[in-house]
């Protein structure tokens, strides 16, 4: 069997998946991609950026592997203007979040605050409040727990407000356009297990 790899910049509002309900935004009406591949990973429909999509189980298994510890990055915009303690206790491992029932303490992280990116305009944009600022970090993560950036910065009082996965290991979005898929290479989506 050939394999396939894909990098797609998932938009707000798609579910990551290919079967759903009949008003669900499915990854197959964004490009008409082989049945063979599946996504590796998800991101939430709320969420966009980086998706990869493949039929090599053993990079899925490799990435998705909590042993491994790769990382994955990500732009929020949160409400507020954080503080510099909100960013040191996303970084330090002092988070406690709600897993499926359990209380669960996230692992140290990275995270740095950054200038507004010029980045594309969300579809719908974001609610847009005058008197209230918001700020944007990028925080990197080894970890995939359901919404966990999203309790990571509630839990320090900053709700994220729009939320981009830009890296999975050594793989970048860069410049691809919301809703474009690139295929990769073999050797560019093992990228992915790098760093």
């Amino acid at each position: 069997m050939e394999f396939l790899y894909f990098m797609l910049h998932k938009p707000y509002g798609y579910l990551c998946q290919f079967t759903g309900e009949p008003n669900d935004l499915l990854l197959g009406q964004l490009h008409p991609f082989p049945s063979t591949v599946y996504a590796v990973g998800r991101l939430d429909k709320d969420s966009e950026g980086l998706l990869l999509l493949t039929n090599d189980n053993n990079l899925k298994n490799k990435i998705l592997s909590p042993e491994k510890n790769h990382f994955k990055t990500y732009l929020v915009q949160v409400e507020g203007t954080i503080t510099p303690t909100a960013i040191e206790q996303l970084q330090n491992g002092s988070i406690y979040i709600n897993h499926k029932g359990r209380i669960h303490q996230v692992k140290k992280a990275m995270c740095v605050l950054v200038d507004s990116p010029k980045i594309e305009e969300r579809n719908p944009p974001i609610r847009y409040r005058a008197s209230i600022p918001t700020s944007w970090i990028e925080l990197s993560i080894t970890e995939g727990k359901n919404r966990q950036v999203r309790k990571m910065t509630a839990a320090v009082g900053f709700p994220t407000l729009r939320l981009i996965r830009t890296k999975i290991g050594g793989i970048s979005i860069n410049e691809l356009p919301i809703g474009k898929v690139t295929q990769l290479s073999k050797e560019e989506a093992y990228m992915a297990l790098v760093g």
